[in-house]
Order: structure tokens, then sequence, then C-alpha cells
């Protein structure tokens, strides 16, 4: 029997695009967790065997894979390694030409500077790091906090139970990422849904492209209206602040709408299932909601405990490259899969322990090299709040369902849950 395969990001050629749909052959078992905290056990074989190792895609393409943490960091900091792989020759990408110009022709791509290089990168990153300084994230803190003690205010009144998705881990970054971009709090339905098209595994690629070109339009407008009326929002800052005139509309609304997209769908799914694998080992969870020097050791173990990438990121080798013992070629697509190389038994002592006192923690969870997240601190401050408050609200919070139960989100990009439904104990009367 041929191997099963799961789909991903590849599109067949064959297709018209009306009927084809965004996907990758890859082998299920790379995606498959028996634990949904755990990486897939497949990868922990390939990590036995070799740092780098080499698997087989439904399409007979062949594509490297990464399970060792320095081996990652080598990959992700090496210049020889291209983040552009929708501009280059490999095994990933691939849509109907009627379809490849709105999804990623040089229109659809302005601003995407994650899948970028230098110069290109360099120039546009710099103009948007200066607004995520620690210094400026670290101010957020009282907004967030009000924000997590709203929603959990909201919570408690409405009742025992919930579903913690819809009711506190999306709203809270959405919510946070809107005020800091100046983005209408009320267009939060639209966009969380255009997002979640385009982060599902299985979009059809008609689909895909409508949900692009309304993210567009809507940003457009937006853009506009910010140019004649300034906040004090990050978009407006990009437009009149000090690298004004120096980005094309299509640049800002490009980096508008992928700071909006990875600044609710990221946070909000480490929320969720950070609080699932709290209420999966209780004494942890006892620990974060007694100690609250602890917040920060917290927010670095789950990051490095739970993973919401399935896979990558990716690169392409412009050279022939050797990592790890095996030699690369030019053109070669390498993954590097963030849930194994946060459990590398080379750099952590039991790894695969939950452990919120853990000292040492040098995970990779935001990257590595220039294309590390820079809205990693953000993402530190939402969770440092939101985790620890929820956990003090609800002294006996817990699912309202068996654990094999929560819907993960196996079929998405993003991992994490699609709902998680929790109950607490109503508060006694005095």
């Amino acid at each position: 029997m041929p191997r099963s395969t799961t789909e991903i990001h590849r599109v067949e050629q064959a297709a018209p695009a009306d009927q084809a749909t965004l996907r990758v052959q890859l082998p299920a078992e790379l995606l498959t967790r028996q634990c949904p905290f755990d990486p897939p056990q497949a990868l922990d074989r390939m990590h036995a065997q070799a740092p780098v190792g080499q698997v087989t895609l439904g399409t007979g393409e062949k594509m490297w894979v990464v399970t060792g943490i320095d081996e990652a960091r080598f990959v992700m900091s090496d210049p020889r390694f291209s983040a552009d792989r929708f501009n280059r020759r490999n095994t990933l990408v691939s849509v109907p030409e009627e379809a490849r110009e709105k999804l990623f022709g040089e229109r659809a791509m302005a601003g995407q500077f994650l899948a970028m290089d230098p110069p290109q990168h360099t120039r546009l990153r710099k103009m948007v790091v200066g607004q995520f300084t620690l210094r400026r994230m670290r101010a957020l803190v009282p907004r967030i906090t009000e924000i997590v003690d709203t929603h959990l205010d909201a919570m408690e009144a409405a009742g025992t139970s919930a579903d913690l998705v819809s009711a506190f881990a999306l709203p809270v970054p959405s919510l946070v990422i809107c005020e800091l971009l100046g983005v209408p709090y009320e267009a939060r339905a639209d966009f969380q849904r255009r997002t979640s098209t385009l982060v599902r595994m299985n979009t059809p690629v008609k689909e895909a492209v409508q949900a692009r070109e309304e993210m567009r339009e809507f940003m457009h407008e937006l853009v506009e209206a910010k140019r004649a009326q300034p906040d004090d929002g990050l978009i407006s800052g990009l437009i009149h602040g000090d690298h004004a005139g120096e980005l094309t509309d299509d640049e800002l609304v490009g980096i508008a709408n992928l700071l909006l997209g990875a600044g609710h769908e990221t946070t909000a799914n480490m929320i969720a299932l950070g609080a699932f694998a709290l209420l999966e080992h209780p004494d942890q969870l006892e620990l974060l909601r007694h100690d609250p020097e602890i917040a920060d050791k917290a927010v670095e173990e789950l990051l490095r405990y739970v993973s919401i990438l399935h896979m990558g990121p990716f690169r392409v080798a412009t050279d022939e490259v050797e990592v790890g013992g095996v030699r690369i070629l030019e053109g070669d697509t390498v993954m590097i899969s963030t849930p194994k190389i946060n459990r590398d038994s080379a750099h952590w002592e039991n790894p695969d322990t939950f452990d919120l006192t853990r000292e040492r923690n040098p995970h990779l969870a935001f990257g590595y090299g220039i294309h590390q997240c820079l809205g990693q601190q953000l993402a530190r401050a939402e969770m440092s709040v939101a985790l620890p408050a929820l956990a003090r609200r609800f002294p006996h919070l817990r699912l309202a369902c068996r654990p094999e139960e929560v819907p993960m989100r196996d079929n998405m990009f993003i991992y994490g849950v699609h709902s998680l439904p929790v109950a607490w104990d109503a508060p006694q009367e005095t």
C-alpha cells in the first residue's frame, strides 16, 4: 500500500484554479501526534538517527527535515539558506498559473518580509522593528491586564463554563493587536475569518484568492483613512513617522496585514494550547496559580514544550551546504521541525517533562537569526498576564470534556485547539 499523506500546502498544477486546493503531500506520520503536546513519534525516530534527515513527499520529491537545535540555528542564520521560497525552485509551493499572480505575485507579496531575503527584508524590517521595542511592550502591560480582566469578568458573569478559545484566548490578543495597529476592533470577525481561511491546510484556491483580496481591500481602505486622519497606532506610524513616504501603498497594506494576522492567530493559539497543557498538568497549574514570580519562566517553558508550528520555518538552499554531516544541494528545500528542536536532549535535561521552574531554556519558538519574530515581546507580555490571571480567577478550572475530545487544529498551519470547553465552580455565597 502507498504511504498515506496529509495535505499541507501544494496545488496540483493540473487542476484549474476554481477546483484546486492548497496542499503539499507530506508523510502523515510527520504530523500525527500521539499526545497533543508532544512532537510526532516519527520525528523522534528521525532525530535518533541523525539531526538532519530526508523525507519523500507524495509527489516523489525529497525534502530535508532538521530536528537538532544546533543545526536549526545554523540553517536559520546562514545566508546560503533563503526564506524566499515563493520565487525560488522548491518542493512546497505550486499553484495554477491563473491563480499564481493573485496569491504569490509581486503585489500580493509586497510587504511580506518574512518571505524575503536581504536587502529587501532588511529594508522593510527596520521600518517595523522600532515599533516593537521591549520598552513599548512593557508599557502595554497595564492595558493588556485591563483587557484580560474584562474578559475574565465576562466569563465569570456568564456562568460556570465557557469555550476558552472564543471567550478568552482569541479575543484578548485580537483586541491588543487592533489597538496597537489602529485597526477597528469591530472588524475582528472578518479578519479572523480570512486569516483562518488562509491557514487552513486544504483551503480551495478560489477561497484563498478571495480571502487574500478581501484582506488587501480592507487594509487599503484603512491605510487611506490613516493617511487622512492619523492616530497613535502603528499603521499611522508607518505612514507618518520617521520612514514616511518610504513604503509603497502595497507594502503598507502587506505589512499591516502580516502584523494583524500574526498578532492574533499565533498568540491566541499559544494561550489556548498553553491552558490545555496546564489543565493536563495540575501540579504545574498550581505552581502558576500560587507563585506570581514564576510567570516569566512559565511562559518560556510553555513556548518550548508546546509548539503552534506543525512544521517550519522553511528555507531553500542557494548553494551547496553541509549541515549536520549531510550535503544539501542548491535548490533543496529544508524544513525546520520546531516541535522537535525544542525537545532536543542535547540542550535540555528531561526535555519531555513539562517543568515551569526550568532555568535553562534556549528554545527557538520565535525562530532565530534575521527572521526572528519581532512581535515576541508582545506575545510574552500577553501570555505572562493572561495565563496566571486565568489560573487565579478560577481556582478549580477544569476541562469540561475528556482530553481526547478536545478538537485539535491538525488541519491548520498554526496548531492549537479549535475550542477548549472548560468549567469552574460558582463562588460560594457568604
